[in-house]
């Protein structure tokens, strides 16, 4: 299987980018650094063209994207569309701020891409609450499963081609984060999966703590606190009845 890992890194995190560097020669298959899109270079005539504010999914996400947010979407739109332009079986996506155990990741990575179907999507969750689901295929102690609804998180995945290329066309104007655009999957014809025990953590505070700009107010937070869990349940209601 043709397979390159592509490790999201914004240029200017310069600590980011030693572990980074020092990150890709441990990694099981070969892997480059891909530049992430920069909110600070992100003009808000540049986020229009991909960012709905208003809703264009039911459950309507409740929140307007923050423009780190629209930034991250757009680096991950980046590397899919590397897989695709690379004539790659699959892409491992990575986070510039996650590490790995190695000896147990470089099992359960040779378990995911000999079950990984074209049109796959396999997620290396940070935590395992909330995706319960049938295994897909076992080795061992090692498994992938088919959550009922797939957890956020964007640390870690393996994209299969038609993965891809599914999720850019269903993708061209979003109106939510990435990560809980990938949990509504009758928007794509992606089958979204995960990866046990989990054998990833991130690092964000030993590598200069977030890259992420702008303080919430205290009514925002209470606005979220109120809202988020109401959105959930929402989705997950819905997703049972989109099967």
């Amino acid at each position: 299987m043709n397979v390159s890992a592509f490790i999201i890194h914004l240029a200017r995190a310069e600590k980011r980018g030693e572990h980074v560097r020092a990150f890709m020669q441990r990694l099981p298959v070969k892997a480059e650094i891909l530049d992430a899109v920069d909110a600070q270079n992100l003009t808000p005539s540049d986020a229009a063209v991909v960012y709905s504010r208003k809703p264009l999914h039911f459950p309507p996400y409740p929140f307007e994207l923050r423009i780190t947010e629209i930034a991250c979407f757009l680096s991950h739109r980046k590397a899919w569309q590397a897989i695709v332009d690379g004539g790659l079986d699959a892409g491992l996506i990575i986070e510039d701020d996650v590490d790995i155990d190695d000896a147990a990741f470089a099992v359960q990575l040779k378990l995911a891409m000999s079950a990984l179907q074209p049109a796959d999507y396999i997620r290396f969750p940070r935590w395992s609450r909330g995706e319960a689901g049938p295994e897909i295929a076992r080795s061992e102690d090692i498994s992938i499963i088919q959550p009922k609804l797939p957890g956020l998180g964007m640390q870690m995945q393996l994209v299969g081609r038609e993965a891809a290329i599914a999720l850019l066309a269903a993708t061209a104007k979003f109106d939510r984060p990435v990560d809980t655009t990938l949990q509504m999957r009758w928007l794509h014809a992606v089958r979204v999966l995960s990866a046990r025990p989990i054998t990833i953590r991130e690092i964000d505070f030993d590598l200069g703590g977030t890259v992420v700009q702008g303080k919430k107010t205290l009514s925002d937070k209470l606005k979220r606190e109120v809202l988020r869990p109401y959105y959930r349940v929402l989705l997950f209601l819905y997703s049972k009845i989109r099967g």
